[in-house]
């Protein structure tokens, strides 16, 4: 018997989040659209998550495919990246276990790919909650659709928790790059969207949570150091027009300058050396 491929193959990583997979999955399992799988990476927690994701395993709808991965601890793109491989979906729809999908989340991705066949990846609007609170964000973080390279450079405009991507266009661009502790969405974002323009769904479609313990944001402080790396990836393998390199040079060099700034400030000479030798690098080109 061949066995239908799901339109999506949903994955979840988790690393010591037991206290908030169960709203993550919960809000897959309400989803109005039912033709997906969903792939849950445990990343070696220690807590009581494999006890969580048991309990889901078994009280599943009938009709949704759940398959339990567990590794040791190698990293929230690891993980994800480990979950792709066992994905049997068209589309790939990631959602982090601290995050939580709005009902329409996937039915509203499906319609837009429906009536944009061109389209390879997906994201959309979403509501910020901090400490419990709504916030509004910013304008530097607002998001978009169509051509957002340039806006892209200067900082991550695609949350993986709104993000569908189709599978093969994830597999082309090598997934997540597993040698990042952090921006590696940031990273893999840019490969994407300086080849191609994105769909943008303007209506909310997931809660994002911050402002609580065990977020990566919060534990490196000198995140531009990895941008500043996709930065250089991309004038080292991308044909940009002028005014995208100019963009991402003016960028690079922006950065550069507010990391040695801040390594002088705390007196922190770890990767002077090389942030120096990247600041040489887009002088020169």
């Amino acid at each position: 018997m061949i066995l239908k491929r799901p339109f999506f193959s949903v994955i979840i990583p988790t690393y010591n989040r037991a206290h908030t997979i169960e709203r993550a999955i919960s809000s897959v399992f309400a989803q109005r659209f039912d033709d997906y799988e969903l792939i849950i990476v445990d990343d070696g927690s220690t807590d009581k998550t494999q006890e969580v994701l048991t309990f889901f395993a078994k009280n599943k709808p009938n009709n949704v495919f759940v398959k339990l991965l567990r590794t040791e601890n190698k990293g929230v793109s690891a993980a994800r990246n480990h979950g792709v491989n066992y994905a049997s979906g068209t589309w790939i729809s990631f959602l982090d276990s601290d995050d939580e999908w709005l009902p329409h989340k996937l039915q509203a991705q499906y319609d837009f790919i429906q009536d944009n066949s061109e389209c390879k990846l997906v994201h959309g609007e979403e509501i910020w909650i901090r400490n419990g609170v709504r916030v509004n964000q910013k304008k530097i973080h607002q998001k978009d659709g169509g051509d957002i390279f340039e806006r892209a450079t200067e900082l991550c405009l695609i949350s993986p928790s709104a993000v569908a991507i189709e599978t093969d266009t994830y597999l082309e661009h090598g997934g997540f790059r597993e040698d990042f502790p952090v921006c590696e969405d940031y990273d893999l974002w840019l490969k994407i969207t300086s080849l191609m323009p994105v769909g943008f769904i303007k209506d909310p479609i997931i809660n994002k949570y911050g402002g609580h313990e065990g977020q990566l944001s919060a534990q490196f402080k000198a995140m531009d150091f990895y941008r500043v790396k996709s930065l250089k990836w991309i004038l080292e393998n991308r044909e940009l027009t002028p005014e995208k390199r100019n963009k991402v040079l003016e960028v690079a060099l922006k950065k550069c300058t507010i990391l040695l700034n801040g390594y002088q400030k705390h007196n922190n000479e770890e990767n002077v050396p090389q942030v120096k030798a990247y600041q040489s690098f887009f002088e020169q080109f």
